[in-house]
């Protein structure tokens, strides 16, 4: 089996629960994530966000359209002024516990898994985005944070 870097599109962010969500869209597929799992994600998303704790309320998710029958919907947010609380669902994948292989219908697995290989890159561009506009400057700037978003293209070759 070779491996081959998937589609990585930046849709804008969205208001969900009170938080504010950056996105992250992986698919091997050059149409994009097809609108009805898109939408069966993020009717989910609001089970897989933590309670307000005073840090700014913010969110990244990546959402992922495995090869197969798979969907997967990572939900990344930032609590306690600078960790990241995660939680996952995944739609499609029987070997992950789901019902089916309808990729709209999502379950809250409870896995210790933080993202496979194609939803992994994300995390460092948040990582210092979070830093450059929350942590480091004196007055932290939220809608800076929320428009510093990893370039679309694939998800390799960030180097």
């Amino acid at each position: 089996m070779a491996f081959t870097e998937k589609l990585l599109t930046v849709p804008p962010p969205i208001e969900v629960a009170g938080r504010q969500v950056k996105r992250y869209h992986v698919t091997a597929d050059p149409g994009g994530i097809a609108p009805e799992v898109q939408r069966a994600a993020y009717a989910v998303l609001p089970e897989l966000l933590p309670e307000p704790d005073g840090t700014p309320p913010a969110t990244f998710v990546v959402l992922h359209r495995g090869g197969d029958t798979g969907a997967y919907l990572n939900a990344y947010s930032w609590v306690w002024d600078n960790v990241l609380h995660f939680r996952c669902a995944a739609a499609g994948q029987p070997v992950l516990g789901c019902p089916d292989r309808d990729p709209t219908r999502f379950i809250v697995p409870e896995l210790p898994w933080i993202g496979c290989v194609w939803e992994l890159p994300p995390i460092l561009h948040e990582r210092d985005a979070w830093v450059r506009h929350l942590l480091a400057p004196q007055v932290p700037d939220l809608d800076a944070y929320l428009t510093d978003s990893l370039h679309e293209g694939t998800t390799g070759d960030r180097i």
